[in-house]
């Protein structure tokens, strides 16, 4: 599967609804809308080290374990405080359309989806290398929520095994085709090859 941009879709739910934790769906209010397309300038740097790279991405929400119930597929929880961020980017306009119910929910606003306009090939080969640090983050939560007496953390539990099964399976393919929408600026067509995620030679 070629790389799938969710920013058109993004901008197509500006004005409509979005899925809301009870299944249902809900408003938000006008101020609210595109408020995650422009982000305050700090919230690229304050990023969570555990979002996958791709546009969207969470630095410092609060969303009082809000995501899952919205996007288990797109977003996980932290240990520390419960905060939110990416472990799949969205693949078609549904999965969009979830993530954004999820990154709605937060009154901190700290979602954002311009990530395209900070990853480069080098910073996401530069994750990719470190991602032993982050599966060994996912399978240690694992291990600890999946035993939890809290519903909600052995719930979360089940994410973060996802993320590990991610990590090491269909990430590196994922990453692949984004390094090269950065690099190219669209999506790889059939049987052009893909930039590699380990440059030769090192």
């Amino acid at each position: 599967m070629s790389y799938w941009d969710p920013l058109p879709s993004v901008r197509a739910a500006e004005s409509g609804p979005l899925p809301a934790p009870d299944g249902g769906t809900w408003l938000p209010s006008p101020k609210f809308r595109g408020r995650w397309r422009n982000p305050r300038p700090e919230r690229w740097a304050e990023r969570d080290w555990r979002n996958v790279p791709g546009p969207f991405y969470g630095a410092g929400t609060d969303n009082c374990w809000m995501g899952r119930l919205i996007a288990p597929a797109h977003v996980l929880y932290d240990d520390e405080r419960g905060a939110e961020f990416v472990y799949r980017q969205p693949r078609d306009a549904a999965q969009s359309l979830a993530l954004l119910g999820a990154v709605a929910q937060d009154p901190m606003v700290g979602y954002a989806c311009d990530g395209d306009d900070h990853w480069t090939p080098e910073l996401v080969r530069d994750w990719w290398r470190d991602r032993g640090r982050v599966r060994e983050w996912a399978a240690a939560l694992d291990r600890t929520w999946s035993v939890s007496d809290r519903q909600v953390e052995r719930e979360a539990a089940g994410g973060a095994r996802e993320y590990v099964t991610y990590i090491d399976g269909g990430l590196a393919q994922d990453l692949r085709h984004y390094l090269f929408w950065l690099s190219e600026g669209r999506p790889a067509g059939p049987g052009e090859s893909l930039p590699a995620l380990t440059p030769p030679g090192a």
